[in-house]
């Protein structure tokens, strides 16, 4: 295939991937999106095969089937509560398949600059630096949130110094390589060191910071992958890492901006620093939590005119979407308007609570974000919280010595009254108490959020079809 050829499919490439990024903006386009761009991979992985400087399929295709195999295995057996950490898994591996392509192409050319270029040398270098720092960033990540790491911060003092020195370390090596100076052992430095940032880097943010740690590391794959397109001389990699890596940062800008956290605090591991000391479980619960059952809150319902629901985490696990989309429709039945309050980082990751009221096939026009639904909490009847914490937690508003202060959250304290489904007193993500637990207007209803919903529901039924009667 000639060379002119490749490049017009590649282009063709080019322009799905950007109708895909385009359409996943939207969650009512978002599936349409991905098929694009999955479409868009597709014909670029087969004009890449059909080029005719591919020497031998039988590597290539034995590691299709392997991974293929894999992919299919994860995607089909994964729940969605643990979608978040094979995010995480994924960014790692995109990182680790952009660092083998950089140390191989090194050890092929022997490491002088005469036989890569000094470009060439110079993107095997910040491949290295970036993908070694994708793997083991998303390793640590995929640690914190299936909780086989503490989810709280973890360093030491100094950290935010030391990452600075091994930073300018790596692009020293970077430099000397680039130079012609230095061998097999000087990028072997440079790998390790790269490893050991990538840890050191995301270990000090708090697991309620995950959510933009996750948007970063894609974005650093994707950044990895543009790199390893240059020293590869493939032109639709470098330009499907270019879209990936500048998505992932205006996302990463978004979710900064929907948690009042700094870029430079991403990029440095220094999001979750704490500024004092914060209150304790015993101070703010005190005996003033009141528990409710779904008899007595299906009463309110019946006469509430606005009911808005506020997923979390614990409606992923409860897999409650669907008792929650019946809910709604028994409550709309009765002429309630009902509507959701999104948080852009509920759950573990971004548009968490989305996909799983996509799935339910809950209306798009009523999945409200925080900026909209905020206005509105004071003029509504009954809020129903299922499982969201950390979003709904005015300690984010009171507490400086917390590490969630500053957090914009969804200020449901401010409804009439506040309906909270969750198991226990529990902590969300940042392991913090919540104060709206223990408001005047507020009533816990205690158990596992899919079947208080049924219960609620059919207590809900029960009264309408008694006075009916």
């Amino acid at each position: 295939m000639s060379l002119s050829f490749v490049n017009l499919f590649y282009l063709l490439s080019a322009v799905l991937f950007i109708g895909g990024i385009k359409g996943l903006t939207h969650p009512r386009t978002a599936v349409r999106g991905n098929l694009m761009a999955a479409v868009g991979m597709l014909v670029a992985v087969v004009v890449t095969l059909l080029d005719q400087s591919i020497l031998s399929y039988a590597w290539i295709l034995t590691g299709a089937l392997i991974g293929a195999t894999i992919g299919v295995l994860m995607a089909t057996r994964i729940q969605m509560t643990a979608m978040p950490q094979m995010v995480a898994l994924l960014n790692g591996f995109g990182g680790g398949a952009s660092l083998a392509v950089a140390v191989a192409s090194f050890l092929a050319t022997s490491g002088p600059v005469s036989a890569s270029g000094l470009t060439g040398m110079i993107a095997i270098g910040l491949t290295v630096l970036i993908g070694a720092i994708t793997l083991t960033g998303s390793a640590v990540a995929f640690g914190k949130l299936q909780e086989l790491l503490p989810g709280r911060p973890i360093g030491f003092k100094g950290i935010t110094l030391f990452n600075g020195v091994m930073m300018v370390a790596a692009l020293s090596i970077i430099a000397t390589l680039a130079a012609g100076h230095g061998g097999t052992g000087v990028l072997l430095v440079l790998v390790a060191i790269a490893l050991v940032l990538g840890v050191t880097l995301v270990t000090p943010i708090g697991g309620a910071d995950m959510p933009v740690v996750i948007a970063l590391l894609n974005s650093y794959s994707g950044i990895a992958a543009a790199a390893a397109g240059f020293i590869m001389g493939n032109t639709v990699l470098i330009v499907s890492g270019a879209l990936v890596g500048a998505s992932g940062i205006i996302l990463t800008r978004i979710m900064c901006v929907a948690m009042n956290r700094s870029l430079a605090g991403v990029l440095f591991g220094s999001l979750s620093e704490e500024g004092g000391e914060s209150m304790d479980a015993d101070e703010v619960y005190a005996g003033k939590v009141k528990s409710s059952s779904p008899e007595e809150i299906s009463m309110l319902l019946e006469t509430a005119q606005r009911v808005v629901i506020v997923p979390g985490f614990g409606l992923a696990m409860a897999q409650a979407q669907h008792a929650v989309r019946d809910l709604a429709d028994t409550l709309e039945r009765r002429g309630t308007e009902v509507i959701y309050g999104l948080h852009p980082v509920a759950g573990r990751m971004p548009g968490h609570m989305n996909v799983l009221l996509a799935e339910a096939e809950v209306d798009y026009d009523k999945m409200q974000p925080m900026e909209q639904i905020n206005p509105h909490f004071a003029q509504t009847d009954v809020v129903i919280v299922i499982g969201a914490n950390d979003v709904t937690n005015p300690l984010a508003r009171e507490d400086k010595g917390s590490p969630i202060y500053g957090m914009p959250i969804l200020d449901v304290d401010q409804a009439r009254t506040v309906v909270v489904v969750k198991r226990s007193l529990s902590p969300g993500f940042a392991g913090l108490p919540n104060p709206l637990f223990a408001n005047d207007n507020t009533l816990m209803l205690f158990g596992d959020g899919k079947q208080m919903i049924l219960e609620l529901a059919g207590a809900l039924n029960e009264v309408t079809t008694s006075k009916a009667a």
